[in-house]
């Protein structure tokens, strides 16, 4: 039986395909995103109990009452925001699902939707399956700054929103306050909605303060923002995250998501509920894998890539034009079959594969891992 695909142009991604040459390889992953140490005890043992308790069954659907409670906490804690827990967060499977959720629920067949690219990869199949257009632009290399002179020439009668994404994945710039301030004026007196990723709020590095659109009363009014426990505490296996907005943009996002996963595993959500009081688990955690960061970064001095300095996420990206005229593809593959170590080619992330001779490398691994890593890279 044959069918139209959706998405005739997709194939298996760079982050499967590199993720086969670890294993055929033995080599050490920095490719795809996620911790090689252990979570928090305490919150394994929580979960535990939950389930020992016999919260096994569905929860509601938006989400255990007293998760979305905790959480409406914290954000008045640290974005000084009153959120009201019963109409504006909901408990996602992910926060890949929360965006493509948030996307669904607001594009139509011939909307446009602006993304800046290097792209976390599910932006651009989220905006196509849901029949709009994609219109890309580029972040200024090498610091990945959002051009906002050209994002003003695109924006048109058809565009319906702008994604952003602070922390930002794969190079780890970061936001400032004047980037928000331009945004706003962009978008005032339009009807453009934001999809802001925020799913590495935590990880945020140099004392620099995370930008939430939480923070801007007159943003958050037409933003879905998106948040994921697996990336704050280190458990991207659990598939949790949660999505807030405004109740009327989150009743549209209700519409979608009650059809599609309706509710969320609910023992974890019993055991994040309890977590999230220990405030110092996320107010720390940009210290502690910030360490990370600058111990990987020193082991790289000594090799012959170039760094493109990270602000926040668990990537930094380096530039190999030193080593390898290659493509960065073609180089990322070299690196695994001859070296050992599995980084990202950044050009994965452009819909036209645009190469700058750089690769994403995740830090957020154990030292005893990441010294190997940079061992094997320093001979190169």
């Amino acid at each position: 039986m044959q069918i139209e695909s959706k998405l005739p142009h997709v194939s298996t991604t760079i982050f499967t395909v590199m993720s086969q040459l670890a294993q055929q390889f033995n080599a050490i992953n920095l490719g795809q995103g996620f911790p090689d140490f252990m979570m928090d005890k305490g919150l394994i043992d929580l979960a535990e109990n939950a389930m020992k308790s016999g919260h096994n069954q569905y929860t509601h659907t938006n989400g255990l009452p007293a998760l979305r409670n905790i959480l409406a906490e914290k954000v008045e804690y640290l974005y000084n925001n009153t959120i009201n827990p019963e109409t504006q967060i909901t408990i996602t499977p992910g926060g890949t699902y929360a965006i493509y959720t948030a996307l669904t629920a607001i594009l139509h067949p011939g909307d446009e939707v602006i993304v800046f690219e290097p792209a976390y990869d599910s932006y651009t199949p989220n905006i196509i399956l849901n029949g709009a257009k994609p219109i890309f632009i580029a972040l200024q290399y090498p610091n990945y700054t959002i051009p906002w002179n050209e994002v003003a020439n695109k924006i048109n009668a058809k565009t319906r929103a702008i994604i952003i994404n602070s922390p930002h994945n794969p190079t780890g710039a970061v936001l400032s306050n004047d980037d928000i301030q331009s945004l706003s004026k962009l978008v005032a007196n339009t009807s453009i909605i934001i999809i802001s990723d925020e799913v590495y709020e935590h990880l945020i590095f140099d004392d620099i303060p995370h930008q939430s659109l939480l923070r801007y009363p007159e943003l958050f009014e037409r933003s879905f923002i998106i948040f994921s426990f697996g990336k704050t505490y280190h458990c991207t296996g659990w598939k949790l995250g949660y999505c807030i907005a405004a109740k009327n943009l989150m009743e549209e996002f209700r519409k979608v998501h009650q059809f599609n996963c309706f509710s969320c595993d609910t023992p974890k959500q019993y055991a994040l509920a309890t977590y999230l009081a220990q405030k110092d688990k996320y107010v720390q955690l940009g210290n502690e894998i910030q360490e990370k960061r600058d111990y990987f970064r020193n082991l790289m001095q000594q090799t012959k890539f170039v760094c493109l300095p990270s602000h926040g996420s668990y990537f930094e990206c380096y530039s190999y034009a030193a080593i390898s005229h290659k493509t960065d593809v073609d180089f990322a593959v070299e690196l695994a079959e001859k070296v050992g170590v599995v980084a990202i080619p950044v050009s994965a992330f452009y819909h036209n594969k645009t190469d700058k001779k750089v690769l994403r490398f995740c830090f957020a691994k154990k030292e005893t891992t990441l010294l190997e890593a940079a061992n094997r890279l320093k001979h190169l």
